[in-house]
């Protein structure tokens, strides 16, 4: 019995740990695309980029953004619905 909590209580905190790291790969992907745009735009205003060059990554980066915010659960990776824990006693 304490084998079978123990394994339990080891894949619960596998899964949640997987649930940590992909949520903070998505904060991270998520803070550097919009760092990439924000830099983009003070080349911009810098005068170190045109119109057309800035138009161009703005572009590249706002899809990457939108392919970042549906692969979220969607066709790639893992997605977790839902976690159902039992315990019991056989005491």
């Amino acid at each position: 019995m304490i084998l079978l909590d123990s394994l339990l209580w080891s894949g619960l905190r596998f899964v949640l740990g997987r649930i940590a790291q992909a949520a903070d790969a998505e904060v991270d992907e998520t803070e550097h695309l919009r760092e990439q745009l924000l830099a983009a735009r003070m080349r911009l205003e810098l005068g170190e980029i045109g119109e057309h060059e800035y138009a161009r990554l703005e572009k590249a980066v706002l899809r990457r953004m939108r392919q970042a915010a549906r692969g979220r659960g969607r066709g790639r990776g893992e997605r977790v619905t839902g976690v159902e824990v039992r315990t019991w006693d056989d005491e």
